[in-house]
């Protein structure tokens, strides 16, 4: 089964404001595992980054300047998804932007309905908690230690993991590969011992107590036909 992790950063929060696409990253997964397939693309978003998500992401003007635009990578991009299903953190804000992005280009809109939202996976899986990508990734143990700023790849790659853990983690299928190599280690067989067959057949005595017992019955059924 192929899915793909999907996250974008911005130019801000409302893409039908004017706010842009700066980044795209996805990652593939197959059965629920990250493959070493992937899509990244810095956009220049065709505008100014304001200080505000320039602070979030370190993306500044300078640096996306000489970046392709996003009618360019397009093609590159909807190849790479296919028509996989989409695991996005926050699913609404990311299609909303990608979505934009296609219509601007003269493309279709992907369907919501083909994203899966971790933040509702997590939110009925731990209700209550916190479901930033930060604090599942400390409830779940996934390294942070190189994410000091907010990337799409990055945390695309981080959501991988996150979204494993949600649907269950890998603890399921290692206790029974370790259960099925004890069990190897340690049940011995027996050679079997030949016994001979019971007879089966009644005796004489035997059958002439069933006749008697047949005669003591009152109008039995199976002799009314």
């Amino acid at each position: 089964m192929r899915e793909i992790v999907l996250d974008t950063e911005t130019t801000g929060l409302d893409p039908l404001k004017g706010d842009r696409v700066v980044e795209i990253g996805c990652v593939e997964l197959i059965n629920h595992i990250a493959t070493d397939q992937y899509f990244h693309a810095y956009l220049n978003p065709e505008r100014a980054v304001p200080t505000e998500a320039s602070m979030v992401h370190g993306l500044t003007d300078e640096f996306l300047a000489d970046k392709p635009v996003f009618a360019e990578k397009v093609d590159d991009f909807l190849t790479f998804i296919g028509d996989a299903p989409l695991i996005i953190h926050n699913a609404g804000f990311d299609m909303g932007f990608i979505n934009a992005e296609l219509t601007r280009c003269g493309y279709k809109p992907l369907q919501m309905v083909r994203s899966i939202d971790t933040v509702k996976m997590a939110r009925k899986k731990f209700p209550g908690a916190p479901a930033s990508l930060d604090a599942l990734c400390k409830r779940f143990g996934v390294d942070l230690s190189v994410r000091k700023l907010h990337g799409a790849l990055l945390d695309s790659q981080l959501l991988a993991e996150v979204y494993l853990e949600l649907l269950g983690g890998r603890q399921p299928d290692l206790a029974i590969n370790v259960a099925e190599a004890t069990l190897g280690d340690t049940i011995q067989t027996q050679p079997r011992q030949y016994r001979a067959p019971r007879p089966h057949g009644i005796t004489d005595s035997e059958r002439a107590a069933h006749e008697d017992f047949l005669a003591s019955l009152k109008d039995p059924l199976w002799k009314r036909a």
